[in-house]
């Protein structure tokens, strides 16, 4: 399951690369029986987020793996060593995971955003972190998938201010991007998985149809990376090392996990 040089390639160029069927059908309807049951417990507005018209996506984050099913696919080999060759091989940590969930008709949408936008606060010196978006259910136009603006990580960092009710990049900055960059619409099916950068400027539309759009997206930062000082305001982890799982472990958690739901 390892990148190929032309993957490499091109998530040098773009600044993501999606990786058709990382993981197997019995391993996604695992994780999304998991998902349903485990973000049941929040209740219906756990962790909600607002965008400007009002409509709700919900998110459920966390700093460290645990030792379950989500936690067991963010320290799987294939993803772990996938995003630590794209970060030029150097060693990587577990820099948080979440799970994404915008419901038929009333997820609402992400304004145009980087992720080290977000994360430049947290005393991270430079932007050698990773995100991967593993779909839990088909990703497509209408129920508001990811979009991205190909290449747009040799932006640099953008300034990030309140857009709406949400923070996102300079919206007049965006506006030029647009004009030179390609928009791209990341659709997945369940076990795909988009790589991407952590300055590659990304938002999603609303979910206008009948159908959810979940996602697990791990994120990765390099040893060498890990925040100086304090704590930042987003108070993410200084460096702890990863100890990642097998292949088969996380079929082996999942029938563990889901037979004690």
């Amino acid at each position: 399951m390892n990148l190929t040089e032309q993957q490499m390639s091109d998530y040098q160029r773009d600044g993501y690369v999606i990786v058709p069927s990382l993981f197997n059908g019995d391993e996604m309807k695992a994780l999304n029986e998991y998902s349903r049951h485990q973000m049941g417990l929040l209740g219906e507005d756990g962790y909600a987020t607002i965008d400007s018209e009002g409509k709700k996506s919900k998110i459920c984050l966390w700093d460290h793996p645990e030792d379950n099913l989500f936690g067991h696919f963010s320290r799987s080999e294939r993803l772990v060593n996938n995003a630590q060759a794209l970060l030029d091989g150097d060693e990587i940590y577990h820099w948080h995971s979440k799970v994404m969930m915008k419901e038929p008709k009333v997820g609402g949408a992400w304004e145009w955003h980087q992720d080290y936008g977000y994360w430049y606060n947290g005393n991270c010196l430079f932007p050698d972190l990773i995100s991967c978006m593993v779909a839990i259910d088909k990703a497509t136009v209408e129920n508001g998938c990811l979009q991205v603006l190909k290449g747009s990580h040799k932006l640099g960092r953008i300034d990030h201010l309140s857009v709406g009710t949400q923070t996102g990049a300079d919206p007049e900055r965006v506006a030029e991007a647009e004009k030179v960059l390609e928009k791209v619409h990341v659709e997945l099916n369940p076990g795909d998985t988009l790589f991407f950068h952590s300055n590659l400027l990304h938002c999603s539309s609303p979910n206008t149809s009948d159908y959810p759009r979940w996602c697990l997206i791990s994120c990765y930062n390099k040893k060498s990376n890990s925040p100086y000082g304090p704590p930042g305001k987003h108070g993410h982890c200084k460096y702890s090392p990863l100890t990642t799982v097998s292949d088969d472990a996380i079929m082996a958690k999942a029938k563990e996990e889901l037979a004690s739901l």
